[in-house]
């Protein structure tokens, strides 16, 4: 990395974290030793390059250290500084900058004080535009709200009532691994105790999703079938985000590792894994342990002995089940690596949340609802996904903008994820390799945005401190663009300019 950007990240870091929380992002909390815990376990934390990392990194002592950043309350009374800023002014800056021939002919935009939600810039604004990975920021807000901040995925083992079968049940997580997997056979294998040794068959559940598991652009390196029960989303190769190569059958794949992994923990697993469906359990099987931090295996007691009663219902036995991580982590990481099967995913929790079918169409419902009872501009929205792979997604640039005040609103603070999931722009997740060249260079550390990229479609939206101490949401959407090539700089250049004071 060249030396300009190491100067830029010690400074405009400083700058970022004061202003957002002068946005009113500080009202996210839990907060602990000045890094909120969201951020410090976000989900990407398997290669430790997801979100916005704030942990010291252990500096040599006779390093130089940077000056000690300005004090929280100094930037807080300037944020109470009544505004200047006139959107002629705003505009004679970016009417230019959106005229860029590499943005194609059909291009909307809006921009926002956070602060006042005032719309400082609007350019089509309500118009609705093929939004591509920008409508996770929909899904992500959509899926916080209606099941919170601390909500957790569930993959559950569960024994018939005659203890003969044993089905592994997907709850829909597909960050579920390995190592995850072999903790839930230990636990498995332990809680039918003695009985292990007896010959079981095992089964596997995907009914808690319906409609096709195939995506419309069909097989794709973008994105797995879509299953209730996978295992590192059906990655056939060892990345942990991006395009890689996807098992055509993940709920079978990861059923037969399961059974592997049985067998080495001493259950005595007879045949081949086959689809099947599991047996109601008790209420009481029901309660998972309330245990925070990293995802975690709990283990119930064995086998029930079968009753012999015929007035009562024979049910089955949870033995153990596997959590993801909460729901907060999962949405930065889905922002943060446009992670499309994980958005796939959060927006079925929505449509089950809302009992609706956990669909395509089950979860597109889901989500518009979800954003309608937040009170957001949905019309004219319309959502064919959750990932924005579909070239039928409808959002317009004011919509956008209006997500990512809420989300910075005190009063609604489980949405909190979805601003520090954004990647970091020069820095972090899709971002990484923008904002390095003028003039855009200058919003680096800056802006923090999700991108969004289909042939002939760009958009950029999220947020950006201004070098006056003021979070702006903007959304840029382009249509019939010639290339990304020269889309995307027209587009960081775009919100690289808003850090300007007027």
């Amino acid at each position: 990395m060249p030396e300009p950007r190491l100067w830029q990240l010690t400074a405009c870091s400083a700058v970022l974290g004061l202003a957002l929380a002068a946005g009113a992002v500080t009202a996210a909390g839990p907060w602990d030793t000045g890094q909120r815990k969201a951020e410090r376990a976000r989900a990407a934390a398997t290669e430790g390059t997801g979100g916005a990392h704030h942990a010291r990194t252990g500096t040599p002592a006779a390093a130089p250290r940077p000056a000690p950043a300005p004090s929280a309350a100094g930037v807080l009374r300037a944020l109470d500084t009544p505004r200047t800023t006139r959107p002629a002014d705003l505009a004679a800056t970016l009417v230019p900058l959106l005229a860029d021939p590499g943005l194609g002919p059909l291009r909307t935009a809006s921009v926002v004080d956070v602060a006042t939600g005032r719309q400082l810039y609007g350019e089509g604004a309500t118009t609705p535009m093929t939004p591509a990975s920008t409508i996770k920021i929909a899904t992500t807000a959509a899926a916080l709200s209606a099941l919170g901040p601390d909500h957790r995925i569930t993959t559950t083992v569960v024994a018939s009532p005659d203890g003969r079968t044993l089905t592994l049940v997907g709850g829909g997580d597909p960050t579920l691994d390995r190592a995850r997997l072999t903790t839930l056979a230990e636990s498995t294998a332990r809680a039918l105790g003695p009985r292990r040794t007896t010959p079981v068959r095992l089964t596997y559940d995907t009914s808690l999703y319906q409609g096709p598991s195939r995506h419309p652009i069909g097989t794709n390196d973008n994105i797995a079938p879509v299953s209730a029960l996978m295992t590192r989303e059906g990655r056939l190769d060892d990345s942990t985000h991006g395009p890689a190569p996807r098992t055509a059958d993940p709920a079978a794949d990861t059923a037969t590792t399961f059974a592997a992994l049985l067998r080495h923990a001493g259950v005595h697993v007879t045949g081949t894994p086959a689809p099947g469906r599991a047996p109601t359990v008790t209420p009481q099987d029901h309660k998972a342990p309330t245990s925070p931090g990293t995802p975690h295996t709990a283990t119930t007691t064995g086998p029930r002995t079968p009753t012999t009663d015929p007035k009562t219902p024979r049910t089955g036995t949870l033995l153990a089940r596997t959590h993801s991580a909460p729901l907060a982590d999962l949405v930065e990481r889905t922002l943060t690596h446009s992670d499309n099967d994980l958005a796939e995913a959060l927006a079925r929790q929505t449509a089950l949340a809302h009992r609706q079918p956990a669909s395509f169409t089950g979860a597109a419902k889901a989500v518009r609802d979800e954003l309608t009872r937040l009170g957001l501009p949905t019309t004219g929205a319309h959502f064919a996904d959750g990932s924005g792979l579909s070239r039928a997604d409808r959002l317009s640039a004011a919509l956008l903008t209006a997500l990512l005040t809420r989300a910075a609103d005190p009063a609604h603070p489980a949405l909190r994820p979805v601003l520090t999931g954004l990647p970091v722009s020069g820095f972090t997740g899709t971002l990484q390799d923008r904002f390095g060249t003028t003039p855009a260079r200058t919003g680096a550390g800056l802006v923090r945005a999700k991108t969004g990229t289909l042939t002939g479609v760009n958009t950029l939206a999220g947020t950006v401190v201004t070098t006056d101490g003021r979070l702006l949401a903007f959304a840029f959407l382009a249509g019939r663009t010639p290339s990304p090539a020269t889309a995307q700089p027209a587009l960081d250049r775009l919100s690289a300019a808003l850090t300007a004071p007027r």
